[in-house]
Order: structure tokens, then sequence, then C-alpha cells
């Protein structure tokens, strides 16, 4: 069984087979951990996510990782939280840990996803990526979360986020 472990690091500078990315729909760049990924990854990773026609939320687009290992992902806009949040934030991590384990990545890390511009209560967030995480631990030698901040770390590791309410 893998282990899941969560850290305060940039995300771009991991050593994991793949790492996941906040992106938005259109897949080509932004700010935030998008707009890290994409600088650390290299003007390649730009001319590539155009051929992909973009990625609907909750769904996941793998790419080379070109200057870093590189999976994408959308996490949904949290709206009132009568939009569907939970299952669209629950696809994302389901839908990249598939991806990832399609390409045989034994190692993978994600962002806090949906948590910053598009205002996902980081708790709510934490819960759910913790919840899916621990049901891909078999799958995996080691699955990261990466948090922006200590205080996002200390959130991940608070007992409703690792036991799921």
């Amino acid at each position: 069984m893998g282990r899941i472990r969560i850290v305060t690091a940039d995300i771009t500078r991991l050593k994991v087979d793949a790492i996941v990315n906040a992106a938005n729909s259109t897949l080509l760049g932004g700010g935030g951990v998008d707009g890290a990924i994409h600088r650390a990854a290299g003007a390649e990773l730009l001319a590539y996510c155009r051929t992909l026609g973009g990625c609907p939320t909750g769904e996941a687009r793998i790419t080379p990782g070109f200057n870093l290992p590189a999976q994408w992902i959308v996490g949904p806009v949290w709206q009132d939280g009568d939009q569907d949040e939970p299952e669209l934030l629950r696809d994302c991590y389901l839908n990249s840990f598939k991806l990832a384990s399609e390409q045989g990545c034994r190692t993978i890390a994600f962002p806090a996803i949906s948590t910053g511009v598009y205002g996902y209560p980081k708790r709510n967030a934490a819960t759910e990526a913790l919840s899916v995480m621990g049901d891909w631990r078999d799958g995996f030698d080691e699955i990261t979360a990466c948090c922006f901040s200590q205080s996002d770390a200390d959130l991940a590791l608070c007992p409703e986020c690792l036991m799921g309410d």
C-alpha cells in the first residue's frame, strides 16, 4: 500500500512521475499553480495544449511534461454548493488517477484543486481530495498533496479531512 504525504512545496520541483495541474477549461495557462506549471514546463507545453481542444470540468487530460512531468485537470468553480461541485471535484481526482495509472505512473502530486481563484472551500476540498487519495492508495507508491502554504497543509491534516466527516 502506498503512502499519502502532505507537503508545503513548489509542485513544479517535486520529483514524481506526474504532477496534476489545476488548469482552467482551455488548458492554455493562467495564474496560480497553472501559470507556474506552464512557466516551468516551457513553451512546448502551451503548444501541445492548443492541440487538445480544452478539458471540461471534472475530466482530465495528460500531456508530456516537457521540462517536468505534468498531468492536466480542471477543477470545478465553487458556485453555491448546489451545482454538483463535490462530484465534479471528485471526478477531477479520479480521472487524474486513472490517466496517471494508465501511463504507468507510481508517484503523483496534486495541488489543492479549485481552492484558489475558483473559491472552493478549503476544508471541503481537502476532505474530498483525501478521500479519493485513500481510495487510490493501493495503485501508487506515493501520493502527494502539495500545499501552497503551511496553513493549507495544517488544514489537510485536520481529523475531519483525514477521516472524511
